[in-house]
């Protein structure tokens, strides 16, 4: 052995100066490589890349975007620098155009040497500042903390920044803008407060957000429950970078924050790592260690609460061994070695001169990363690059292969790169040659063949021409032209083992032998075969299958006849018919029961059986078929065609390959109109197109579509929709002009494209085409109205053709467009695949004509991805059978939501056969078409496919939520909502959650489902006087959405009887506090001296006599006073009667006047005093008015009831004024207990009453003194007549007044019915109502009746509330109680002399009325 190194290492110092011949690796390489880079937006990017090495200067630098060479020649915006750096003029971003955002690399390339290919580098553009929600307005205690959101993309963070009234936000360790925009601030303090805007500085002009207000409040205050504002979220960060890691919490008291890593407290000693604006964890120039979960917890002394998140830190890839250049001889195997390190572990690849290795059986990958090349050939040398690449980044390194010649000696250094198989081979031949080298071997056999190896031997050389002869031994594949060489293991030796061979398999040996002066002849080739395994098992015999389902298959087989020992196990082989792929398993046992195979698919079985030698002779391949099924997916591609108003075609493309599971037999067509869901028509057929005709016109239908085997029928589509036309197109005049003709020649052809007339209501049924020479009426060719385009073939060259263009139907053909176009020479033959842009670009050449369009992409296909994203697919029958992009051709993508409304498209653009659209609305159908272009040819849209997003939850809650009482049932409330916006699909349910603490958790409130097609329900059996809250959240098929705002209510205070519900109308408003009282009139609760009974009906019936008798009373009262006038007065009461019967002719006439009848309900009508000081104006409105908060609580009221029951014995004086025309109105009185909520408040107004409505009042006095005069005055404003009670003995106190009002509402039937006061009995004996008519306020009447003046006059202490409306609106009745003036206000109180009634007279009969009331009064204290 040593003498053997020793003639070796002679051997290499003898050629070492003659390895001169050997030719110098070439030093290529980059000196600067791109890297990422954010560009703005209408400004210059530069992507750097500089060569460097001795041929630097004469490489070509060219760069790839997207895996493709940029054509920078032809690029206007774009071009290279002298050192090879990108240049972008101006870069280019839209919402649907980005043609210079993507992954770029540069190229240097020597000729005839190979290329090599820099690191990947990102292009990202900030876009459009633009904010996709504005910041909210917070508030915040003195101490604490809050955070201002901006929302912008992540490429706009670096450019967004904060201002105060105008001012930039300087960041300190108290307020930091995160890398989102977001803005925290903490402790903070009433310099804090002010307005906010967030704005978006150095893309353009300056974007900014709507100022909100930053609300500092007092520090002491309630306690506030813990809340986290912002935590952190999981992310992953370079080595190196500074990483921000909210946690922002508010509540009160004020919380600590404390961050703990893997459950250990964060060591705040390091200086990299520090706690700022209240709770940010900052850690600087991050490390591998770093890595882990991060937890913050908040911790007041009341509560705490903790959330976490992980933070993964990522280290780009790096080299430990870089690969080395080699080289070598052809035949030899050789292995570029290449280690990276990094986290997560990198994945490497090769590439040669910048082209990709395929892995294969000569081109493999060992030990983990390196690259090892088996039988080099001379196309393998070049320059080979060891890529690494992880989430943090990419980097490459490369060494150059050079193959030298096998006379030329290989140098020392590219031993260590050899495989042990050549090392031998280092020195096998000289540089230059002193003599002759051996001529071939003689006899090469075979001498020992096995099933693995083979061993040859052969003679000595005829001419050896020297000493100490090596031989090399070529093998390979029978048919392969890729060899290997072993070498023998020393000099003389002529034998070698060739090992790790396929047994049965043959191989084809040559032998060399070389000499100090190098390789010598070969010798003849000997193919030879390696013996079959003779030790192993035989075929097992006798294998059969049978198909069990649509899914599985059931194989059985009997022992090999020669099993050459005991079976350990059986390997069954299978795979799909027409795939090279093949599976295998390992089975036990003479059967088995393969399951999970596709349905209706054709599978290959074979079985090997395997002893303790190896496996066994493999059967005979048993093809067998799973049986059919449904189809497992609906056609795709499905279109529809309105034709006319009467017909609309279908047209579909079948289900997918794999999924029909059968023989098709029809496809089920199923149509209805649109709104009825029962009534769908069926049809049936084996065509991919139906036309369905006999609908009606103008009306929308509805189409799905389905697959059907012998086995059923398969999934359908969603439902599709189109409108029939309101009228068929007009054929009743030729088709216009069409919009565009375009015309490229060639040399023998015209390719001719267009557009339709602009006028789409016209049918057009084809298109004429006519050209010749110098005149277009040679030769006609007519096509189809949906053609595009047209090649004219069989041309003379360089003739100047005419061609025009005609739609045509079938009134004729309409007005032609004329186009000319010279074809070329024969010496200028232009290829239509060419670009031609390099043919025209220079003078004198004429610009290129208008190319022919590329074929437009076919078998376009939607797979849905998830919610927001559709893989689109499809194919191009312009590329070769591979389906591989070798040119710069490009597809557009362009996708819109099929709503026949919608024609606003969005485009991408790709640069392969496959296109992900994402930020997809969920649950929504979406159609998709793609068109090629290349260069300056495009082709039309393709067919259109349809994709429908997987639904997910809903993102936004039931929205305009709204909770109404239930009329009539206060315990029972009626809540309504809208669906929310962004259902995210079919909403199958809501649930409705109330309770009376808004600050409970959520599983503590009270839940109510309801289904999903209901928008309104109702809760019964609420407790009163209670406020609630009511929230509801939606829920699909994918779960719950987020929950509405909060929504409150408060039940009314009492419930009302059902007839004061019923004859009242009494209704609140609506998500308001009612406005009944606890405790109004009518009430028996907790009020001392009330002790009557609702039995007690015998008080009932003695009060109506009792009323009845006043009545009469009252109406001779009247009478009398009437007589006694005196004649000049009663001339003028006649004169004013008849002016006042001549307004009211149209109702009724004088002699029809009726008294009304006055009923006194004991009822839910009281009098109460009020202790308040007079006030000077009525307030009058239409809908319910609260007292305001200088009018006495409820508590004050009751107390003055109590003290109004004491006093039972007091006699009332009640005036009473009749209207000459009696009305029909049924008055409604219903007093007003608490007017706490004033919505309008009428102050020095008095609103009169609308036109048509009664005004009624009703005039209740206190008891009076005897020597104190009331005055009663009308109201001033009108031209009323006022009349005037003289003055009464005894004058009320203004604590015993009571102050109501009554509505009246009018009757339909014309007949007259007398007025009467309606109200729910409660108690006898407990209300008084009597209602007094007078007409309209807009009809003054002199009554011709000696009668009571109206009370409509503001007087002090005198009150008027509206309760109500029955149905509708209605004019309010005011209930008047005066309260009495002192009595130097009662002179300038009086009417004049000529109105008022004689005091005589008026005592007296009040002297009567007096009498009266006593009896009555006798009667209720009895």
């Amino acid at each position: 052995m040593a003498e053997r190194h020793a003639r070796l290492l002679l051997f290499l110092s003898i050629l070492t100066p003659q390895c001169s011949a050997a030719r110098a690796f070439t030093p290529l390489r980059f000196s600067v490589e791109p890297t990422d880079t954010l560009a703005v937006r209408g400004l210059p990017a530069v992507l750097n890349c500089s060569v460097a090495g001795g041929e630097a200067a004469v490489a070509r630098v060219e760069w790839r975007k997207d895996g493709t060479f940029l054509n920078l020649a032809a690029d206007e915006r774009r071009r290279l620098l002298p050192g090879g750096s990108l240049f972008i003029g101006a870069v280019v971003h839209s919402k649907h155009n980005r043609p210079d955002e993507g992954v770029y690399q540069c190229t240097a390339t020597l000729d005839s040497l190979g290329s090599i290919s820099s690191r990947t580098a990102r292009l990202t553009v900030a876009g459009v500042p633009r904010f996709s929600g504005q910041p909210e307005a917070v508030s915040v205690h003195a101490g604490g903390s809050e955070v201002l959101n901006c929302e912008v993309s992540a490429e706009l963070g670096p450019f967004a920044h904060w201002e105060r009234a105008g001012v930039a936000v300087e960041m300190d360790g108290r307020l930091v803008q995160l890398p989102n925009g977001a803005l925290v601030i903490s402790e903070a303090s009433s310099a804090d407060a002010g307005p906010y805007r967030c704005v978006i500085e150095g893309l353009g002009p300056l974007k900014a957000s709507e100022d909100v207000q930053l609300h500092v409040l007092p520090g002491a205050g309630l306690e506030e429950r813990l809340e986290v504002l912002l935590g952190p979220v999981s992310l992953a960060k370079p080595v190196g970078e500074t990483v921000l890691l909210p946690c922002v919490v508010k509540g009160s008291p004020v919380p600590t924050i404390g961050w703990m890593r893997n459950a250990k407290a964060v060591d705040q000693s390091d200086e990299r790592i520090s706690v700022i604006g209240g709770g940010v964890l900052r850690i600087a120039n991050l490390t591998s260690e770093d890595s882990g979960t991060y937890s913050c917890r908040a911790d007041n002394s009341n509560e705490s609460v903790e959330t976490q998140a992980k933070l993964t830190v990522l280290v780009p890839p790096q080299f430990l061994k870089k690969p080395s250049n080699i080289y070598a001889h052809e035949a030899m195997d050789i292995i570029f070695e290449c280690n990276v390190t990094g986290f997560p572990a990198p994945t490497v690849k090769w590439v040669k001169n910048g082209d990709a290795v395929i892995p294969s059986d000569y081109f493999k990958i060992v030990n983990q990363h390196d690259l090892q090349v088996l039988g080099l050939v001379k196309s393998d040398e070049g320059f080979y690059q060891c890529m690494a690449e992880n989430e943090a980044g990419n980097i490459q390194a490369g060494a150059q292969l050079i193959i030298l010649e096998q006379d030329v000696a290989l140098p020392t250094s590219a031993v260590p790169s050899l495989t042990s198989a050549t090392t031998d081979h280092v020195a096998s031949g000289p540089g230059e040659r002193p003599g002759p080298a051996p001529t071939a071997p003689r006899d090469l056999v075979a001498s020992l063949v096995s099933t693995r190896f083979i061993k040859l031997t052969w003679r000595l050389p005829a001419e050896l021409h020297g000493e100490n002869l090596t031989y090399s031994v070529f093998h390979s594949l029978h048919g392969s032209s890729r060899e290997r060489v072993e070498n023998t293991t020393a000099p003389g030796e002529m034998q070698v083992t060739i090992q790790n061979l396929m047994p049965d398999t043959k191989y084809t040996f040559r032998v060399v032998a070389s000499n100090r002066n190098g390789l010598g002849e070969s010798s003849p080739p000997l193919t030879v075969a390696t013996q079959p395994e003779v030790q192993v098992p035989g075929p097992a015999p006798n294998l059969q299958a049978a198909s069990i389902t649509s899914t599985s298959v059931t194989l059985t087989w009997e022992r090999p006849l020669t099993g050459n020992g005991e079976i350990h196990t059986y390997k069954l082989y299978y795979s799909e018919k027409g795939q090279d792929t093949e599976q295998d398993l390992d089975v036990a046992g003479l059967s088995y029961t393969m399951t999970g195979l596709k349905k209706f698919t054709e599978y290959s079985f074979r079985m090997v059986a395997y002893n303790k030698h190896g496996p066994g002779v493999s059967t005979e391949d048993l093809l067998i078929q799973t049986l059919s099924d449904v189809p497992s997916a609906a056609p795709q591609n499905v279109s529809l065609e309105v034709q006319n108003s009467k017909s609309i075609m279908i047209r579909w493309q079948p289900p997918p390959p794999g999924t029909l599971n059968g023989e098709l037999t029809a496809y089920k067509i199923r149509y209805r109109k649109s709104g009825r869901r029962g009534e769908a028509a069926e049809v049936m057929t084996t065509q991919l197109s139906q036309l369905i005709d006999g609908l009606d016109s103008g009306a929308e239908y509805s189409f799905r579509l389905s697959a059907s085997t012998t086995n059923g029928t398969g999934p359908a589509t969603e439902w599709l929709t189109a409108e029939t036309f309101e009228s068929d197109l007009d054929e009743s005049q030729v088709p216009g002009m069409p919009s565009s003709l375009h015309v490229r020649p060639l040399v023998n052809s015209i390719v001719v494209s267009w557009t339709p007339p602009e006028n789409q209501y016209i049918v057009v049924r084809g298109y004429s085409i006519a050209y010749g020479i110098g005149s277009p009426h040679a030769q006609t060719i007519k096509v189809d109205y949906k053609q595009r385009y047209y090649s004219i073939d069989n041309l003379d060259p360089s003739s100047h053709y005419v061609i025009t263009l005609k739609a045509f139907n079938n009134m004729g053909e309409g007005i032609p467009v004329y186009e000319s176009a010279i074809t070329r020479s024969q010496s200028d033959p232009i290829d239509p695949e060419i670009d031609l842009f390099e043919l025209f670009h220079h003078p004198p050449h004429t610009p290129a004509p208008d190319p022919s369009p590329m074929l437009p992409p076919v078998g376009v296909q939607a797979s849905v991805v998830s919610h927001d994203a559709i893989k689109v697919s499809w194919a191009d029958n312009s590329l070769p059978k591979n389906q591989k992009i070798t040119d710069s051709r490009y597809y557009t993508i362009r996708w819109k939501t099929n709503i026949p409304a919608n024609t606003k498209y969005k485009v991408a653009n790709a640069t392969t056969l496959t296109h992900t659209v994402a930020n997809l609305k969920a649950n929504t159908l979406y159609e998709f078409s793609v068109m090629v272009t290349k260069g300056r040819r495009t082709s039309t849209w393709s067919m259109t496919a349809h994709g429908t997003t997987f639904e997910t939850l809903p993102t936004s809650a039931p929205k305009d939520v709204t909770v109404v009482s239930k009329e009539g049932r206060p315990r029972t409330i009626n809540i309504n909502w809208q669906p929310p916006s962004e259902a995210n699909g079919k909403i199958t349910g809501y649930i409705i959650y109330y309770s009376t603490d808004v600050n409970a958790e959520v599983h503590d409130w009270v839940v109510e489902p309801v289904m999903g097609n209901r928008l309104t329900h109702q809760i019964q059996e609420l407790t009163l006087d209670t406020t609630y809250y009511f929230k509801i959240q939606a829920r699909n098929s994918k779960g719950m959405g987020p929950l509405s705002d909060t929504v409150q209510f408060r039940t009314p205070k009492a419930e009302p009887l059902d007839k004061m519900s019923s004859d009242q109308g009494f209704q609140g408003k609506a998500g308001g506090r009612s406005t009944l009282p606890d405790h109004g009139f009518g009430s028996s609760l907790d009020k001392p001296g009330i002790t009557g009974s609702h039995e007690n009906h015998i008080l009932v019936i003695v009060i109506i006599v009792s009323v009845g008798v006043f009545t009469i009373v009252a109406v001779v009262v009247g009478a009398v006073l009437c007589t006694r006038r005196s004649n000049s007065q009663q001339k003028k009461k006649r004169a004013a009667c008849k002016s006042t019967n001549g307004s009211h002719k149209s109702k009724s006439t004088s002699k029809d006047l009726k008294p009304p009848d006055l009923w006194i309900h004991h009822e839910r009508v009281e009098m109460k005093p009020i202790d308040k000081s007079p006030e000077p104006n009525l307030v009058m409105t239409e809908t319910p008015i609260p007292r305001n908060t200088q009018e006495p609580s409820g508590h004050e009221v009751e107390e003055s009831v109590s003290t109004l029951a004491g006093r039972r014995g007091v006699r009332p004086k009640i005036m009473m004024p009749f209207d000459p025309q009696p009305p029909q109105p049924v008055i409604s009185a219903h007093p007003i207990h608490s007017l706490d909520h004033l919505h309008h408040h009428h102050h020095h107004h008095y609103h009169p009453p609308p036109r048509g409505y009664l005004h009624h009042q009703i005039s209740l006095r206190a008891p009076a003194t005897p020597s104190t005069p009331v005055p009663y005055v009308d109201r001033a404003p009108s031209s009323e007549s006022v009349r005037t009670q003289p003055p009464a003995p005894q004058p009320p106190s203004a604590a015993e007044l009571q102050q109501s009002e009554a509505v009246i509402k009018e009757e339909d039937p014309p007949s007259y019915k007398p007025p009467s006061a309606h109200v729910h009995p409660s108690h006898p004996m407990k209300s008084f109502a009597v209602p007094t008519v007078s007409v309209s306020a807009h009809n003054p009447p002199s009554s011709a009746l000696p009668c009571t003046p109206l009370l409509a006059q503001p007087v002090p202490g005198v009150k008027t509330a509206s309760i109500g409306t029955l149905g509708r609106a209605r004019a309010p009745v005011a209930v008047t109680v005066p309260s009495a003036p002192d009595s130097a206000e009662t002179s300038k109180m009086l009417p004049t002399k000529e109105t008022a009634y004689e005091t005589d007279e008026l005592s007296e009969e009040m002297a009567h009325l007096e009498g009266l009331m006593k009896d009555l009064n006798a009667i209720t204290t009895a």
